[in-house]
């Protein structure tokens, strides 16, 4: 943990490189500290995934955007932010602003000529179960 999870409709595939967004999201995390100035995301824990939506519907199908001159062609991108428990509220608030900087400023070309909504939510979950096995911590952490 953390993960950061990106979902998206599938058009977005052909006006976004979704893969330099998850970096440029996945580095911005990794820059978060709190309050005591420690790094809030464990390196070998921060994840960033996107999976495009093939199938969607958006607002009104274009209705609106269609009448005002627009293509209709409506998108909209979904980050949500899973973290487990431990982290301050201003530390969550932090990665949430931090965040949307990052998402806003790559999107902010797309959004000049394409009508695009986007939400980021953070959920901080108390885990009914919570196993870890990896082999990418120890690339960090070596003790």
């Amino acid at each position: 943990m953390p993960h950061l999870v990106i979902l998206y409709t599938g058009q977005l595939d052909q006006a976004v490189d979704m893969k330099s967004l998850c970096r440029q999201l996945a580095d911005a995390m990794l820059t978060v500290k709190d309050e005591s100035g420690k790094q809030v995301f464990p390196t070998g824990g921060t994840r960033v995934l996107a999976y495009p939506a093939p199938h969607y519907a958006v607002a009104d199908d274009g209705a609106a955007g269609i009448a005002a001159g627009g293509d209709g062609d409506y998108a909209f991108m979904y980050l949500n932010l899973r973290m487990g428990r431990g982290r301050s509220a201003a530390a969550q608030q932090r990665a949430g602003e931090t965040l949307v900087a990052v998402v806003k400023a790559f999107c902010e070309p797309l959004m000049a000529t394409q009508h695009i909504g986007i939400t980021l939510q953070i959920d901080v979950g108390q885990e009914v179960f919570d196993a870890k096995h990896s082999s990418l911590h120890p690339l960090f952490y070596k003790g």
